[in-house]
């Protein structure tokens, strides 16, 4: 064994001997809430209704108040006088653009109708799915592949722009204009350009004003060394609290939908699996191809392969009806997003040591929970 390989190994179990218990189990602890929401929402009597009484936008307070708690200490992390770097990376800037906007709707499109041919309202479901790119739960899964924290605020940012001035159009695209070219059936939908800025606005700009605040206020009054030595360490576990917290309050909301149709949710489920996987190695190869580095190709990965299931939800709702197939489609999607981005962070750890022998490995698995 050559003395880096013996260096990096070291390192690892040193890592692995660090972490907190819901570092070291958090698979376990997401599938746990995962049941746990799930078996809620079947067997508690007008849950569902309570939970989804009140709203902010189309999205469920309480999982808005999840979503809030998770993205702030990530986002109070970020080395925010750090990120004009990030934007002069030309290389990582344009490749997410391509991904995020061109490659990744079109394969979502490619694959619905591929995989759901004969089911119009799953397809399109899928469809809107895809169009909705990752504006939230990204950092959390960033974050434990050990991504660039910078990097993954600066391309969340420039996606939520997008998103703005996007999405209407591309659904146009999408649903109407290339069916139409194709000579395949065609959906209308209008998409309400308030819901998607809402969508921006709460579950990005507000932990993003309260992340830059703490880091700007923390910095100043106590320097970057005790910030991060002394506040991160209190806050950064909250995160991954969050996290847990709105993967229960989603599933129990969808639990009876979820577990009522289990087939149709095989279905919509196989096409999601195979988006997921192929984005994100796609992306994570260009990454390296493109000699980024581990963190930003990671952070390319993930802001590619993940998606905005609160926005998509909220539009095939608003759009289709809260009963309807589009709508079922966008529940299903974090039922599979969350364990196969999980599953992701594992495979980017991993491709950290065999793809990017750079010495890098030997960082710490979750910087969530303990920075």
């Amino acid at each position: 064994m050559s003395a880096h390989t013996s260096k990096l190994a070291t390192g690892e179990q040193e890592t692995r001997a660090r972490l907190s218990t819901v570092d070291r189990f958090l698979p376990v602890w997401i599938v746990a809430a995962m049941a746990l929401g799930l078996l809620l929402g079947r067997v508690v009597p007008g849950l569902a209704g309570v939970l989804d009484a009140v709203k902010i936008g189309s999205v469920s307070l309480p999982i808005a108040i999840g979503l809030l708690v998770m993205m702030y200490p990530v986002l109070a992390k970020v080395r925010y006088n750090e990120t004009h770097r990030v934007l002069a990376d030309r290389r990582l800037m344009i490749t997410s653009l391509v991904i995020n906007w061109v490659f990744a709707p079109a394969f979502m499109f490619a694959l619905a109708w591929l995989f759901l041919p004969d089911l119009p309202e799953y397809r399109t479901g899928l469809i809107i799915v895809g169009l909705a790119r990752c504006i939230a739960m990204v950092l959390i899964w960033n974050d434990l592949a050990c991504g660039d924290r910078e990097a993954a605020a600066v391309l969340v940012a420039i996606n939520s722009v997008f998103q703005v001035l996007a999405f209407g159009v591309l659904g146009w695209f999408y649903l109407q204009v290339l069916p139409s070219w194709l000579g395949l059936p065609t959906t209308s939908a209008g998409f309400s350009v308030w819901a998607i800025t809402a969508s921006v606005l709460v579950f990005l700009g507000i932990p993003l004003v309260l992340g830059f605040l703490t880091r700007t206020i923390g910095e100043r009054r106590l320097g970057r060394e005790t910030y991060e030595q002394k506040v991160l360490p209190k806050i950064g576990p909250w995160a991954l609290y969050g996290l847990l917290f709105t993967i229960v309050i989603l599933f129990a909301l969808q639990g009876d939908t979820i577990t009522s149709e289990p087939l149709h949710v095989a279905r919509i489920a196989l096409p999601l699996l195979v988006y997921f996987a192929v984005v994100f190695s796609v992306s994570l190869l260009i990454g390296r191809a493109l000699k980024l580095g581990y963190p930003r190709a990671t952070t390319l990965a993930f802001t590619a392969a993940g998606n905005n299931f609160e926005l998509a939800i909220a539009v095939a709702i608003a759009t289709f009806g809260v009963t309807s197939g589009q709508a079922l489609a966008g529940v299903v999607g974090p039922l599979i997003e969350v364990p196969a981005l999980v599953a992701l962070v594992y495979v980017s750890l991993w491709a950290r040591k065999h793809l990017f022998p750079d010495g890098t490995a030997t960082q710490p698995l979750s910087r969530a929970s303990r920075d």
